[in-house]
């Protein structure tokens, strides 16, 4: 019992980050519309269509861990927005809200210790709890680095 308490909250920290890099807030704290729909030469993606991609996906993610009857978008092309830059300043608050209110729900059912992480679910292919936490850390990691690096770029970022 005390193993399963310290793994989740492990996967919890993993999840929130701040461990080896900065946390999601911070790293997305002060993105506004005109940088959000910056592109950078040679650079396939702009801030807001990386948001919404972390958004779709951590979204599908975490419905397909709680929902049997969640079908997953279409794969790519449901998961990439066509569109470079938000509508307006409130799409970009909603992707944003988006993102941090899903990633709480995630963390509710890791938390929870009714929910066995090692149980594989019934609709899927194996899947199991603490399988679609890590995709999400790993997921989130990697999408919150190329931020990082475009608001570098975009001179958005101060230099650690």
């Amino acid at each position: 019992m005390e193993q399963d308490k310290q793994l989740r909250g492990q996967l919890v920290k993993l999840l929130r980050g701040g461990q080896a890099f900065k946390i999601r807030e911070e790293i997305l704290d002060g993105i506004d519309l005109q940088e959000a729909g910056s592109k950078v030469h040679h650079l396939p993606f702009t801030v807001w269509q990386l948001l919404e991609h972390l958004r779709i996906a951590q979204w599908d993610i975490l419905e397909f861990s709680r929902n049997p009857a969640h079908a997953s978008p279409d794969w790519p092309e449901d998961y990439w927005p066509s569109e470079t830059a938000p509508a307006n300043q409130a799409a970009l608050e909603k992707t944003l809200q988006a993102i941090s209110t899903d990633m709480e729900e995630l963390i509710k059912l890791i938390q929870d210790p009714a929910n066995n992480l090692f149980e594989h679910f019934a609709h899927g292919s194996g899947q199991n709890l603490l399988r679609e936490a890590m995709l999400v850390a790993e997921h989130n990691a990697y999408h919150l680095g190329e931020i990082v690096v475009l608001r570098r770029l975009l001179g958005k970022w101060e230099q650690d």
